[in-house]
């Protein structure tokens, strides 16, 4: 079964390509193209598209206002596409329910991936992107550290982390064993428990 996309872009050139560019990948299917918020807002009232990719500066207060509205639509998801992924965006979006934020200059891989992944109901936020949205004085935990209990929420074993991160199964488990540490919490489930309910993860 595939993934109704809807695409909301300003500028047509670069909705045109977007579109492409995910009608290229198998699964996706890319049912509706907006040109301006409200166009958006109003075909995902009407048609409730599984993933509405929003394109957007990355400064834009007004979109991230219509993308809050999208999200809160049963079965739709809202995914940021940003070309910058200032700290105040990255950080209202996380705790304003978006489902995940791309950075413009990323791979296509990890677009196509973000938009499965919260198909899936999970979040795609970028670990390290985190770290720099959410670090506040109280946020204890490096970007790896991060990446690892993102894997670990997942999942992942030690040995699918280790081959995703491109490390050693050995580096895995002090990053586990650090970010226990670090957390106060007892073993890893409890750390996850920790992250959970902080809403890092």
């Amino acid at each position: 079964m595939g993934i109704d996309v809807l695409v909301f872009d300003c500028l047509e050139i670069s909705r045109s390509a977007l579109a492409a560019l995910l009608e290229r990948r198998e699964g996706l299917r890319v049912t509706g193209l907006a040109a301006d918020p409200q166009a958006a807002l109003e075909f995902a009232e009407l048609r409730r598209p599984d993933v509405v990719v929003v394109s957007m500066e990355g400064r834009e207060s007004g979109l991230l206002e219509v993308a809050q509205k999208i999200v809160s639509l049963p079965r739709c998801r809202v995914l940021l596409l940003a070309t910058a992924c200032v700290r105040p965006v990255v950080r209202a979006a996380y705790t304003g329910g978006i489902d995940g934020v791309v950075r413009r200059d990323d791979p296509p891989r990890r677009l196509f991936e973000a938009i499965e992944l919260v198909h899936r109901g999970q979040r795609a936020f970028d670990p390290e992107m985190m770290v720099t949205a959410l670090v506040d004085g109280d946020f204890p935990l490096t970007a790896r550290q991060l990446t690892v209990l993102e894997h670990l929420s997942r999942g992942d074993t030690v040995t699918q982390i280790a081959a995703r991160m491109f490390l050693s199964e050995g580096t895995v488990r002090n990053y586990i064993s650090s970010t226990v540490a670090k957390l106060g919490a007892r073993n890893r489930v409890d750390a996850l428990r920790i992250a959970r309910e902080s809403h890092w993860v």
